[in-house]
């Protein structure tokens, strides 16, 4: 192998077709020209100023289960005007559009959305492999945005979208709601104190039983009438509609193309407490071990996953199971559900937590007279996730789960993802933020997107 170390550039430039179709503000004109969609726009339009009187104008773009709970986060806020609406399922979007009060309109293509230069603003909740795209698409339209997780489903997206936050000076937050909880502010303010000592592991968790049914099977149909089914695929492989598929986040993750399976979905919430907590910066070293064991349904996602990420002087691991649903000290009521955790083991003690549940296991007296309600309070509480993006747009900081936070753990994961696929550890080098002198890990960088999506090269 050659020492050469292969950059996403040098990547693109050795012929990786690995391509994210720009649909930003000056889309729609390039597309009614019959221009290349690929192309940037000349100039990005300014950011509306929003004046202290001013509501803030949003965009949803997804407008099913998780786009409506959001919705409904929004709707609460008294200094938010909800004014589209795009989701490609007309039933669903009608329906969602109801709940905004006449002041929305719908759209089937969020270049649409992204064209509007009276909104300040979109959030994305829709399936994970549209995430990067639009997020992308959102700041080069000059708008502040909030993703759902995953962020994104490669190391090469993760590193696109807080390029391109960055450059266009967005306002960002990613949807990992437990952020903004007491709990997790009390352990992160435990651990900075230093009362468990030095911390080398930290071990998370989240797993439940679907047994050998998985979510079952039903056959690929036409789909029905009011669904733009090809833009729902968007940039994702090209198959047939499948209900399951479509139904909600809690059945795309049995879906490896479109979602990553449940790893993306759900260690963005559990790691985000150590990374947070412990200040981590990249992994130097992810490696995954798993498979699809027992189920056998109609979808191909891995029904276990086992991560280890190595750090310097630490190791975080991270389990997922679909056909296991115990839980070691967080094992909860009887009965078959989600059962998920964390674990912080010091010299001096342990945390065991979750969203909210703490407890603090002494190490044979070596916490002896620590009182932990007493501990410095070094970050403070929240007012909500979807307040505090709202606040921060306002302001022009940067939410506390902004891009910028949050790649770190997205590429993190995403690199577990790539070890999984390619069966062995991969290197990363943090400095660079690169995969040094692997060149078949590089080829993982971005998905093979469907034609006509394409990245702008100052992405790659």
């Amino acid at each position: 192998m050659s020492s050469e170390r292969i950059t996403r550039r040098k990547f693109m430039i050795q012929g990786r077709n690995a391509g994210l179709a720009y649909a930003g503000a000056a889309g729609l004109a390039a597309l009614a020209q019959g221009q290349d969609m690929g192309q940037p726009p000349a100039a990005r339009r300014e950011r509306r100023k929003i004046s202290p009187n001013d509501k803030i104008r949003i965009g949803l773009i997804g407008a099913n289960g998780q786009g409506n709970w959001n919705l409904d986060q929004l709707l609460q806020q008294p200094d938010v005007e909800v004014v589209a609406v795009c989701e490609v399922w007309k039933d669903r979007r009608d329906a969602t559009l109801a709940k905004c009060g006449g002041n929305a309109k719908g759209y089937n293509d969020f270049r649409e959305v992204l064209a509007r230069e009276d909104i300040d603003a979109v959030l994305i909740a829709t399936p994970p492999h549209w995430h990067a795209i639009m997020a992308v698409a959102a700041a080069e339209a000059g708008k502040d945005f909030y993703c759902e997780k995953p962020m994104t489903l490669s190391v090469g997206e993760s590193l696109a979208v807080v390029k391109a936050a960055k450059k266009n000076r967005c306002v960002t937050q990613v949807g990992t709601q437990i952020h903004a909880t007491p709990n997790y502010r009390k352990i992160v303010n435990i651990v900075r104190s230093g009362v468990l000592g030095k911390i080398c592991v930290a071990r998370t968790f989240h797993v439940f039983n679907q047994g050998p049914e998985g979510i079952g099977n039903v056959a690929d149909s036409d789909p029905p009438p009011g669904l733009d089914w090809d833009m729902w695929l968007g940039p994702g492989p090209k198959r047939g509609f499948n209900a399951l598929l479509a139904k909600d986040s809690a059945h795309h993750p049995s879906f490896m193309a479109y979602s990553g399976g449940w790893t993306p979905g759900m260690a963005p919430h559990l790691v985000d407490l150590p990374f947070w907590a412990l200040e981590l910066g990249h992994p130097l070293c992810a490696t995954s071990s798993g498979g699809r064991y027992l189920i056998r349904d109609c979808g191909d996602a891995y029904d276990f996953q086992e991560v280890l990420w190595q750090f310097p002087g630490f190791t975080m691991t991270w389990t997922t199971s679909l056909i296991n649903s115990f839980a070691f000290d967080l094992q909860g009521g009887p009965g078959l559900h989600r059962r998920r955790g964390i674990y912080f083991q010091g010299v001096n003690g342990t945390i065991i937590a979750d969203y909210d549940y703490l407890k603090i296991v002494e190490e044979s007296g070596r916490m002896k007279g620590v009182k932990i309600d007493e501990v410095p309070k070094v970050v403070g509480d929240s007012p909500g996730h979807h307040r505090e993006w709202l606040d921060c747009i306002r302001s022009r900081q940067q939410a506390s789960c902004s891009v910028g936070y949050h790649y770190k753990i997205d590429v993190a994961i995403n690199l577990a993802m790539m070890s999984l696929k390619l069966g062995r550890s991969v290197q990363f080098d943090p400095a660079t933020e690169t995969i040094p002198n692997d060149r078949e890990a590089a080829k993982l960088l971005f998905p093979p997107y469907r034609d006509p999506w394409r990245m702008p090269a100052e992405y790659m």
